[in-house]
């Protein structure tokens, strides 16, 4: 049985801004595709990503994650005793609003939906959601600097 995520109860998600600094540098290095990976979270809320190669045989316009990569990146995660935290692509060449696709997609609903758009030049915006009955709510991204 799979562990509900606490954090998914919350309207806010905080994230540390070196995390998300490796999630934009990971968009902006494969701009004309949908970069995808995974955030594993542990006990004491440290947050570690983990890029995975996009196989899709469409990838600007859609994310198939590498199953071995995602397979071995889960691994790395139970070894480092973290759970699933959230799910991150990005969108080339539209907002980073989950499509249709992503919603009926997304199989993991104990983890963060995390899109980032890099469709408006010199902007990168990104956003986060829950899936719940079927559809996407968005909630707060607060970014968090280091003390």
């Amino acid at each position: 049985m799979m562990k509900t995520n606490p954090a998914l109860e919350q309207k806010t998600l905080y994230l540390p801004r070196p995390l998300v600094n490796k999630l934009l540098a990971h968009a902006q290095s494969n701009p004309e595709i949908e970069a995808c990976g995974l955030i594993g979270n542990d006990e004491e809320n440290e947050k570690h990503y983990y890029p995975v190669d996009n196989i899709s045989n469409n990838p600007s316009c859609r994310f198939l994650m590498d199953a071995p990569q995602q397979i071995s990146a889960m691994k790395k995660m139970r070894d480092k005793k973290q759970a699933l935290f959230a799910i991150v692509h990005s969108h080339p060449t539209s907002q980073a609003i989950p499509s249709d696709l992503d919603i009926a997609e997304n199989s993991y609903k104990n983890a963060f939906y995390i899109i980032i758009s890099l469709n408006t030049k010199g902007v990168l915006e990104m956003r986060a959601y829950t899936q719940k009955d079927g559809s996407m709510h968005e909630v707060d991204l607060i970014l968090e600097d280091e003390d």
